[in-house]
């Protein structure tokens, strides 16, 4: 009976969240009987969704939910064998017990670090993938901006659109991850929102419009993209995280949609899951040939988990933010 620290959420934060509205809780956790597994969970993922869950959605005094990869160190299911890696939506916590609901056994991409798998070959590179060329419907040589183009999703909607030899424009908050973004990952142009105004920094990055708009900020920018759009343009949206801590900034030309026949769409990458194999073949093989490129931020242990996430609200993250939780 192993003993587990589990991360739980005490008090629903206003604004931006603190360390003290979060707990490190010891608890023990019982061995796998008949048709269960004992789960200890190596990486967690650090999302931008999971802010809107701390307002509702997360019970309190509970541990918070949240992806995260794992090895079985136990088994007493017919489906599962003890060094399995198995991903899950039970982050947050060293140890569970499972009845197998909700696990997928992972295999390790041949060549590639196994954190890969917690991003770019993971949900995050997959909801790029579906979002950008399923809902967002990108042809090949099209004009695209990016939102938090260094963030883990957008990073991979950016250079999927470079591979489709498309003209992308990217924005993002530093110095150092503009500096990425034009000279590791090649976008045609960058807008540092922090000390350009996206209006004009926009419109003079996008010449002929805009065909895509790839939609992770909402507010002063989804106005900004709006002006640009071209007829028939696609805007899917990822996220919109200018308004999870504070509220949303008003769109004031959300009628532009109407005559320029703007498609505007939220999604899910539940939406589009038939797209798993074909993702899984191009993402392994793209990695591989280094035409996608990716940045890690982890952090170390159980503990640093509250401070991972409000990091990542504060832009402190570097590509992927990850917590460690064992070897």
């Amino acid at each position: 009976m192993p003993v587990s620290r589990e991360v739980h959420l005490v008090q629903r934060p206003s604004g931006m969240p603190r360390e003290d509205e979060f707990q490190i809780v010891e608890t023990n956790v019982p061995d796998a009987a008949d048709g269960q597994v004992l789960v200890q969970n190596l990486y967690m993922s650090v999302d931008p969704a999971m802010r809107p869950r701390l307002t509702a959605g997360q019970e309190l005094n509970e541990a918070m939910m949240g992806g995260a990869l794992g090895r079985v160190v136990q088994s007493k299911h017919g489906d599962f064998a003890v060094g399995d890696l198995v991903s899950n939506r039970l982050g947050f916590r060293e140890y569970f017990v499972s009845d197998g609901k909700g696990l997928s056994k992972l295999t390790p991409a041949e060549g590639l670090p196994l954190t890969v798998h917690m991003h770019a070959l993971g949900m995050t590179g997959f909801t790029a993938y579906g979002g950008i060329l399923f809902i967002g419907a990108l042809k090949e040589g099209e004009q695209v901006f990016v939102s938090t183009a260094a963030g883990a999703v957008g990073s991979v909607a950016a250079q999927i659109a470079k591979i489709k030899n498309c003209y992308v424009v990217g924005s993002t908050g530093s110095e150092d991850k503009a500096a990425w973004l034009r000279d590791e990952v090649g976008l045609d142009a960058v807008i540092n929102y922090k000390t350009q105004a996206i209006r004009q920094a926009l419109e003079e990055a996008t010449p002929k419009g805009i065909d895509v708009y790839f939609e992770n900020v909402g507010g002063e920018h989804l106005e900004a993209a709006l002006r640009r759009m071209n007829t028939l343009g696609r805007i899917p949206v990822c996220g919109m995280i200018s308004g999870y801590n504070e509220g949303q900034a008003p769109v004031r030309n959300l009628s532009n949609i109407i005559y320029s026949r703007v498609m505007l769409r939220g999604f899910v990458g539940t939406d589009f899951m038939h797209l798993q194999p074909d993702f899984q073949r191009d993402m392994a093989g793209w990695l591989r040939e280094g035409k996608i490129k990716y940045q890690e931020t982890v952090m170390d242990g159980i503990a640093s988990a509250p401070k991972a996430l409000i990091g990542l609200m504060e832009g402190a993250n570097t590509g992927k933010m990850l917590v460690k939780l064992a070897d």
